[in-house]
């Protein structure tokens, strides 16, 4: 027990601790970055493929999503480790995916109909119902058409940021602004 807490006061404390959960959550968000920033490749390469992640991570394609994500990210010729980094990332707000999923179809049954979604009713579905003509019609399709007006911004503001933190991070060190625009 001694020796826990002498190690306790040698690590560095800044302000009160984190819960437990939002430790572990900062420490895989930081693992996942330094994965992302360590990867051989050109900035573009990997922002591109952390986009194609994301998108893929919003859409309602759960047995497909990282097949599909690393095909897509293959034909970019983008990177599919970022790709595949970026596909579960959206996982991090997965107590909200419900109210993500309902956003989602709203959106894409009004995109689709025009008119707001009736008030539905939605049970237990066994997985092979969703096969079926009518539940992929009825909630599957507005859902992925939905997806698609959060999964774009998203995309795009991933490869925008990756682009710029890995630009930046792969700049000389040494060298000052004034050199780095000669």
């Amino acid at each position: 027990m001694a020796v826990q807490h002498s190690t306790r006061l040698m690590e560095p404390h800044y302000g009160p601790r984190l819960p437990t959960s939002v430790g572990h959550l900062k420490q895989w968000l930081a693992d996942h970055h330094m994965t992302l920033m360590a990867i051989n490749d050109t900035p573009h390469s990997i922002a591109l493929g952390s986009a194609i992640g994301i998108f893929f991570g919003f859409t309602t394609l759960w047995s497909m999503k990282t097949l599909l994500l690393l095909a897509v990210a293959w034909v970019c010729r983008s990177n599919q480790i970022a790709a595949a980094i970026g596909g579960p990332l959206h996982d991090v707000i997965l107590p909200l995916m419900p109210a993500v999923f309902w956003w989602e179809y709203k959106v894409g049954y009004w995109f689709l109909h025009g008119t707001r979604p009736h008030h539905i009713r939605i049970h237990h579905v066994a997985v092979w119902e969703y096969l079926h003509p009518n539940v992929f019609l009825r909630l599957i399709w507005p859902t992925l058409i939905g997806s698609f007006f959060l999964a774009v911004p998203c995309a795009l503001a991933t490869y925008v940021i990756m682009r710029l933190l890995l630009t930046r991070a792969r700049r000389d060190p040494e060298s000052t602004p004034d050199q780095v625009e000669r």
